[in-house]
C-alpha cells in the first residue's frame, strides 16, 4: 500500500502485470467494452527511450480513449541456435520502473512462454524453416507446427544472413495479435524490414489493425537506440561516460595533431574527430595521458575505437542520404560509399542495399522513395541502421 502511495504521489501508473494468456484476452475485451481502443506495443524487454517513443506514438494515434498495452517477450523461434538468445539483455524491474513513469501504460504482457512443447527427444525439422533451426526447435519445442512465412519481403536484407528470423517474427507477432487483440500496433522503424514485413502479413491475413511505424530514436551521439547497444563493450562505455573529460581530451589531441586551434559545434562533433584521428594515424596513448593526468588503459582507449566504429553507420547513412538528394542518385556508387565508410572502420559489413520503401526491391537508381539499409558488425554486436529518402516529386 506504501509503495502505491508514493507511485500515485509522484504522478506515476503502476500498469498491470499479465502473465496468463486467457486473462490479457479478457482484459483487452473488458477495455475496449469500457469503449477504449486497446495499442499494443511489442517488446522483447530492456527497454530504452526507443520503446517509450512507441509509447507515445500509440497514445498519439488513437483518436480517442486509449489502454496502452507493452508485451516484454523474448521470442526464442527468431533467433538462430548460433545468435544471442541466451545472452540478450534483461531488466524486468527496470522495465516495469520506466512503463509506470510514462504514465499511460495500462497493462504489461509478459507470458512465460508463448509456444506449446514438444518431446525433448525429437529431432529439429530443418526444412521446416527453409533449411534453418531456431532456438525453439533446438530446445525442444517441436509441438509448434504452425508458422507464418512472408515469403518475398523475408528475403534479402537481414533475411540472407538469418534464415529463421521473420518466421519467428511474423509467428509471435501473429500470436500476441490473437490474444491482446488490438486495434492499433506501434514498431520501429529502426528494423524497417521486420516492420513491412508485419505490414504486409497484417494486409494479406485481414487483421483488423493499425500498423503505425515509428521513426528511429538515436542517442545523443547519432548511434540508433537498441537494446544490444548494451553489449557494445558496457563496461568500456561506462569508463568514458564523463563527457566533459571526453570533450577535453579530444580538443587537446585533435589541436596537436592538426597544431592548431579546434572549433566544433558540439562535443559529439569533438569525440567523432578524436576518434577518427585515432584510428587513422594510430595516435600513442601518451597524447592523452597529457589531458587526463593518469595512464588510459586498453578498456578506455577501446571503448572510444569501438563508438567510433559504431557511429560510422550513422554517419554514412546520413551522407548518403545528403549525396542523393542533391542529385547523385546512381545506387551502386552509394552503397560502395557506405561500405568503404564502414570497412575503413573496420566494420564487417553484413550488407548495404538500397531498395524501394514498402516493396524492399532493389534501386538501380533513387528515383523514388527508398530507403537505404545497413547491417555490420563491430565486435562479437551487429548493428543495423537505415535512412528513408524522400525524392522531390
Amino acid at each position: 500500500m506504501a509503495a502505491a502511495a508514493a507511485a500515485a504521489a509522484a504522478g506515476v501508473h503502476e500498469p498491470e502485470v499479465i502473465r496468463d494468456k486467457a486473462a490479457m484476452r479478457a482484459w483487452s475485451r473488458r477495455r475496449r467494452a469500457e469503449g477504449k481502443a486497446v495499442a499494443l506495443v511489442p517488446t522483447m524487454g530492456f527497454l530504452h527511450d526507443g520503446h517509450l517513443s512507441l509509447i507515445s506514438a500509440a497514445v498519439a494515434a488513437a483518436a480517442g480513449p486509449v489502454a496502452v498495452v507493452v508485451s516484454i517477450y523474448v521470442n526464442p523461434s527468431q533467433f538462430a541456435p548460433t545468435e544471442d538468445l541466451a545472452t540478450y539483455p534483461s531488466d524486468f524491474a527496470g522495465d516495469l520502473r520506466k512503463l509506470a513513469a510514462t504514465g499511460v501504460v495500462a497493462a504489461v504482457f509478459c507470458p512465460p512462454d508463448l509456444y506449446v512443447r514438444g518431446s525433448a527427444g525429437r529431432p529439429a525439422a530443418a526444412a521446416a524453416s527453409g533449411g534453418g533451426v531456431s532456438c525453439l526447435e533446438e530446445a525442444g519445442g517441436h509441438g509448434h507446427e504452425a508458422w507464418i512465412r512472408v515469403e518475398r519481403l523475408e528475403k534479402g536484407l537481414c533475411g540472407s544472413s538469418r534464415p529463421v528470423f521473420f518466421r519467428g517474427v511474423a509467428t509471435v507477432v501473429a500470436k500476441l495479435f490473437n490474444i491482446v487483440e488490438p486495434d492499433i500496433a506501434v514498431f520501429g522503424k529502426k528494423d524497417y524490414q521486420q516492420w513491412r514485413v508485419i505490414c504486409r502479413m497484417v494486409r494479406d491475413l485481414d487483421f483488423a489493425i493499425e500498423i503505425i511505424g515509428s521513426e528511429i530514436v538515436r542517442e545523443a551521439d547519432g548511434l540508433a537506440m537498441s537494446s544490444r547497444n548494451v553489449h557494445l563493450s558496457h563496461e568500456e562505455r561506462e569508463k568514458v561516460k564523463d563527457i566533459e573529460q571526453v570533450k577535453l581530451l579530444t580538443a587537446f589531441s585533435i589541436s596537436i595533431v592538426l597544431q592548431s586551434s579546434v572549433s566544433f559545434p558540439s562535443w559529439i562533433n569533438l569525440l567523432r574527430g578524436w576518434a577518427c584521428l585515432f584510428n587513422k594515424f594510430e595516435l600513442p596513448a601518451a597524447v592523452f595521458e597529457l589531458t587526463l593526468g593518469e595512464k588510459l588503459d586498453k578498456t578506455e582507449i577501446s571503448a572510444l575505437r569501438q563508438l567510433n566504429l559504431a557511429l560510422s553507420i550513422s554517419r554514412s547513412l546520413v551522407n548518403a542520404r545528403t549525396t542523393a538528394l542533391k542529385g547523385n542518385n546512381h545506387s551502386q556508387k552509394i552503397k560502395d560509399q557506405i561500405a568503404q565508410t564502414l570497412t575503413e572502420a573496420d566494420g564487417q559489413v553484413d550488407y548495404v542495399e538500397i531498395v524501394e520503401q514498402e516493396s524492399l526491391t532493389p534501386l538501380e537508381r533513387i528515383d523514388r522513395p527508398a530507403v537505404i539499409c545497413v547491417a555490420a558488425w563491430f565486435g562479437k554486436v551487429r548493428l543495423i541502421d537505415n535512412i528513408e529518402i524522400q525524392t522531390p516529386s
